[in-house]
């Protein structure tokens, strides 16, 4: 056996990107994210303008989380992760290019209207047609030169890592697309195809699986690929892996009835949803098992190795916002959960513990790979952001159930004659230490992406041009 250098090179130049605007785009993304918690605290931070109101900033808070930040990871580590495992450079430099620029210009587009107050008003799915057309076109681009160099691969296996993926590339575009389809009447007004009910399935059908393919699918594609590369040891179970893909991918796709309990939706569909949701903790729990069984042998690496601590946390968050969710998701624990702080702390669960947190580990790992270094600038400064980011998380979530179960006790809790108890101002008042506790949660997770970016800065300005380039040359292993 021997090691060759093939002549060709990994395209490296769009993971870098991808990477850096992972870092830029958090910071934005979840400082918007405390300012409006802190207007929930201090309402005069709304300015009276229209477009600093919490209800224009939340929307635009949520899409640069999920679609700049999570979907500037998701790009970047699957550009990153189909390269090296199929051993072959992407199918297409400009196609690549086309959907880093693309989806820059979707989000500064969200930037632009959603604070003006153009909106579809759809949770998730907010943006207006024309920007929902340019995300679908650059969408199918990235599908196109995923598949494609798959399809070009040197490899005989796909790994388990592209499988998850592929996936979350193909049913976000089916999602999108069927979500979206509306009869524009100016250019930044349209009307949902769908009506009433129907309306409100298709777009649950969307937000839940926008939750299950691409804040789940997609990240667990890159818990396949860098938790075992950070540990230095296979996979725990390749079987475990293939089983989990296909029960999470059938069953997930179900589970959008349960944020629609005791609505107009049918009732039938109600319990299909919560039995579908119930059922969706077993394939959940087999990738979190998975991924921490990966660690047998590898556990005392915890304690010097913070990357790998990031990695491991959210595979922790990931078990416990996954088992929260099933048991949200059943009909008497929503009649108390429903329109409260729970839910939101449910969200953040998710969204800081495992999606952020698996992304900051991904982007840790990569920099110095994508930049010809052996390690970041400085491993203390990992350690002091992955303690600020748990803190923050902890912080977050705490105060929100403690203010969800409040806020669902208050409001159902009746007189002898049947009138309320409590109005819903004593409500918000019971409210308001937990929105603060919620405001320093977030700043302190928030902080914690400025220590990523100095060190981030720090490495990728002590790269070495000639080394960054060597570090893109594919290594083909094999009997020459």
């Amino acid at each position: 056996m021997s090691t060759a250098i093939s002549p060709t090179a990994y395209n490296y130049k769009v993971v870098r990107q991808f990477a850096i605007m992972t870092v830029v785009w958090g910071i934005l993304g979840m400082g918007l994210g405390v300012f409006i918690a802190s207007q929930l605290v201090w309402p005069q931070l709304n300015l009276d303008l229209p477009w600093t109101s919490f209800g224009r900033l939340r929307p635009l808070h949520t899409n640069l989380v999920i679609f700049a930040f999570g979907g500037c990871a998701l790009f970047g580590t699957s550009y990153y992760v189909v390269q090296r495992t199929c051993q072959t450079r992407l199918i297409s430099d400009s196609m690549a290019a086309f959907t880093f620029w693309g989806w820059q210009a979707v989000i500064v587009g969200a930037l632009i209207t959603l604070p003006m107050g153009f909106t579809t008003t759809k949770e998730y799915a907010e943006l207006e047609w024309p920007l929902a057309i340019l995300l679908a076109i650059v969408w199918v681009t990235y599908a196109l030169v995923f598949f494609g160099t798959i399809v070009k691969r040197k490899t005989k296996h796909i790994y388990v890592g592209n499988w998850f993926y592929g996936a979350f590339i193909v049913v976000t575009a089916m999602l999108h697309i069927v979500n979206h389809i509306s009869l524009p009447v100016s250019l930044f007004k349209s009307y949902s195809a769908y009506a009433g009910a129907t309306d409100a399935m298709i777009q649950w059908w969307y937000g839940h699986n926008a939750v299950g393919f691409f804040l789940t699918t997609g990240f667990l594609g890159m818990m396949y690929y860098f938790v075992p590369k950070q540990a230095e040891r296979p996979i725990y179970s390749y079987r475990l892996s293939i089983v989990h893909f296909w029960a999470l991918i059938t069953l997930y796709i179900w589970a959008g009835p349960h944020h629609l309990h005791y609505t107009a939706l049918p009732d039938w569909a109600q319990s299909l949803g919560m039995v579908m949701s119930i059922i969706l903790l077993a394939p959940s729990w087999g990738g979190m098992i998975n991924g921490m069984m990966t660690l047998s042998g590898a556990w005392h690496k915890l304690r010097t190795d913070p990357i790998l601590r990031f990695l491991v946390v959210s595979l922790a968050f990931y078990g416990m916002s996954t088992f929260e969710g099933p048991m949200m998701a059943i009909k008497t624990v929503n009649s108390l959960s429903h329109y409260t702080d729970w839910t939101i702390g449910h969200v953040h669960a998710g969204a800081l513990g495992w999606v952020a947190m698996i992304s900051i580990g991904a982007v840790y790992h990569m920099i110095p790979k994508l930049y010809g270094r052996q390690q970041m600038h400085s491993v203390g400064l990992i350690n002091a952001h992955f303690w600020l980011a748990t803190i923050g998380t902890v912080l977050y979530i705490a105060s929100m159930w403690v203010n969800g179960i409040t806020q669902g006790l208050m409001w159902r809790a009746i007189n002898d004659d049947g009138t309320l108890t409590y109005s819903f101002v004593e409500a918000l008042q019971a409210s308001h230490p937990g929105f603060i506790v919620r405001a320093l949660g977030g700043a302190f997770f928030a902080s914690g992406m400025l220590l990523m970016a100095y060190n981030v800065y720090r490495t990728v300005r002590a790269a070495n041009p000639v080394e960054a380039e060597e570090a893109t040359k594919i290594v083909v292993v094999g009997a020459h």
